[in-house]
């Protein structure tokens, strides 16, 4: 347990010794539920080294820590706080990705989940049209506390080929809601500024993709906001509510 006026978990993840670490079972890559530790204080986190990471055809090897910090940048960067804590920093196996462990029911995935949650699910849905994600599986969803729901597993995004692969067709030719078109437009509008007016953020996630990942960001912004419609085949939506 935490004192009240001991570090929080993202201290911990910046700043503390990974204690104690975990292979887990599932997935093509290395990784590891790590705990850490500062001050007394302890939090779990799942930490993904660069050098656990198998060799893929269609994308750089050796980029996918970079691309789960990348999706958390973008999430922060949107506004919506879909994606776990996470950073860069090194661990027991080199550098990789940590990111603060959501505690959740693991018998609960995108086939599982109930009417009520789907707007969170189409922030998600939008946000896997700007990530380019190539990797949403039902389990990539968690459940945490109050419902809130957390998308994780971003190590298959920002590809410069627009190739989306999901489980979330539920919302096929629905009007993309308002709020979420607003903070894609304030995204495009500052990458399109000057580099060295860039907010710190955008600024760091511009740095840590490769040029033609960049451009390839702006061109889905300028799709999604011109369509302005989730994509998807007829007849897969799932829910209305």
């Amino acid at each position: 347990m935490e004192s009240n006026n001991g570090p929080t978990p993202t201290d911990i993840i910046r700043h503390g010794e990974i204690i104690s670490s975990q292979l887990t079972p599932l997935g093509s890559n290395y990784t590891f539920l790590v705990k850490m530790s500062l001050e007394g204080n302890e939090s779990l986190a799942i930490y993904k080294p660069r050098d656990g990471e198998a060799p893929l055809w269609d994308f750089p090897r050796g980029t996918l820590y970079k691309r789960e910090y990348a999706a958390y940048l973008l999430s922060q960067i949107l506004g919506w706080d879909i994606v776990p804590f996470t950073i860069i920093r090194d661990g027991p196996h080199g550098i990789g990705s940590v990111q603060q462990f959501v505690e959740h029911d693991p018998k609960q995935n995108y086939y599982t989940l109930e009417d009520g949650c789907a707007d969170q699910l189409r922030v998600i849905a939008c946000f896997d049209l700007v990530a380019n994600s190539t990797d949403r599986k039902a389990n990539h969803l968690l459940v945490g506390a109050n419902g809130k729901l957390w998308s994780i597993d971003h190590g298959l995004t920002f590809h410069s080929d627009m190739k989306v692969r999901t489980v979330i067709w539920d919302f096929c030719s629905e009007p993309i809601p308002a709020p979420l078109l607003k903070s894609l437009t304030k995204i495009r509008e500052g990458l399109n500024s000057p580099s060295d007016s860039l907010p710190s953020l955008l600024k760091e996630l511009v740095t840590l993709l490769p040029p033609e990942e960049v451009d390839a960001l702006k061109r889905r912004l300028h799709w999604i906001l011109e369509e302005r419609v989730y994509p998807g085949l007829p007849g897969r939506n799932r829910r209305r509510r």
